[in-house]
């Protein structure tokens, strides 16, 4: 099973070429997560004009779990693992994906060249 990175579900939804064949393939016939944390990345990105990616966040949350996608909620065990990671990426909502795919035994499917480096599994080429 699968946990989304936030690059790779607006990339699967845009149908960019920036989303590998890989991560497509799995996207497509694999059981697959998004976090409330792309969620909120996505709207403090849209709020701030850094990210043209023009979608009501209920509406996206719909369009994801119209493909298929599983809503994957914060919960108290993420907090707490987030308190044990190393302080390798500095980004919160990252850290909050890499504490909820050592939490639910998810490989984050992610270019993202930081999140390998903490003790969870990930997939892109």
């Amino acid at each position: 099973m699968f946990l989304l990175d936030t690059h790779a579900l607006i990339w699967y939804l845009t149908g960019s070429d920036e989303l590998s064949k890989t991560a497509r393939r799995l996207m497509e016939t694999k059981r697959c997560f998004f976090s409330y944390a792309s969620l909120w990345e996505i709207a403090i990105k849209q709020a701030k004009k850094t990210l043209e990616f023009e979608i009501e966040i209920p509406k996206l949350k719909e369009v994801l779990e119209d493909e298929e996608f599983i809503y994957l909620a914060p919960t108290e065990y993420d907090a707490e693992r987030i308190k044990k990671l190393p302080d390798i990426h500095k980004d919160p909502f990252d850290r909050l994906l890499v504490a909820q795919a050592m939490e639910n035994e998810l490989t984050i499917i992610t270019r993202d060249s930081k999140i390998p480096q903490y003790d969870v599994k990930t997939v892109w080429q």
